[in-house]
């Protein structure tokens, strides 16, 4: 199976190839507990991220999306709050490849469809792993299923599609 995809935003222009299928055949490290699908039902990054890139993925995937095409808008967010640094910061700290230049969740987006990139999928699975730091702290300092404690860490790992509402 090797199937192009075209992209065709605002911030990219090219394709890549689909190489497994859609959600099967993750490396054995990587075990997210939401899908693209379901974090832009949930309301992720203000509803900003991904709204010039539908063409690019399954129409259904935006069927029930929370998006917000114009700015970002918080209260699309789960959690009603903020938790995500500019694209800037990412850039300065290095986060991003030019490969997705929208960072961690791109990357998500393209690696449950089905790209991989052998290098780039680890360090991106490296980084993902890294937010468990985050489940750590709501369970220490949270009553569990307490949707109200610590709504920022919450909001954070539903981006990096972890479902906090089950901490």
């Amino acid at each position: 199976m090797k199937i192009k995809v075209i992209i065709n935003d605002k911030m990219q222009k090219g394709s890549y190839f689909l190489t497994e299928k859609m959600g099967e055949n993750f490396h054995e490290d990587f075990k997210p507990q939401l899908t693209p699908k379901e974090l832009l039902e949930l309301g992720v990054f203000g509803g900003k991220y991904m709204t010039d890139c539908k063409d690019e993925f399954p129409d259904d995937w935006f069927t029930e999306a929370k998006l917000s095409p114009k700015k970002k808008d918080i209260n699309l967010n789960y959690y009603k709050v903020d938790a995500s640094l500019p694209l800037k910061d990412w850039e300065e700290k290095g986060w991003i490849n030019p490969v997705d230049p929208r960072g961690w969740f791109q990357w998500y987006c393209r690696y449950y469809y089905g790209r991989r990139i052998p290098d780039e999928d680890l360090r991106q699975i490296k980084r993902w792993k890294g937010m468990t730091r985050h489940i750590g702290a709501i369970k220490k300092n949270c009553k569990k299923m307490d949707q109200s404690c610590r709504i920022k860490q919450r909001q954070a790992l539903l981006h990096w599609a972890y479902d906090s509402r089950i901490i």
